[in-house]
């Protein structure tokens, strides 16, 4: 049996993430978000409609 993982990408800095394996994740409008780190998470929590119209930026700058 194949079993098949799904890569997705971190709305604030655009990293490539496992939803399986990460433990960063949210909902937002009935629809779950993952992340690579704890500090993209805080960011989109903190203005999620910004990274939603205007996309991945980077890492946040407030490690």
């Amino acid at each position: 049996m194949l079993l098949v993982s799904y890569m997705t990408k971190d709305p604030v800095c655009g990293m490539d993430v496992d939803p399986s394996k990460t433990p960063y994740k949210t909902v937002y409008k009935g629809e779950i978000y993952y992340f690579c780190s704890s500090e993209c998470k805080k960011a989109f929590e903190k203005d999620p409609e910004h990274y939603l119209i205007h996309g991945p930026k980077g890492m946040p700058s407030h490690h």
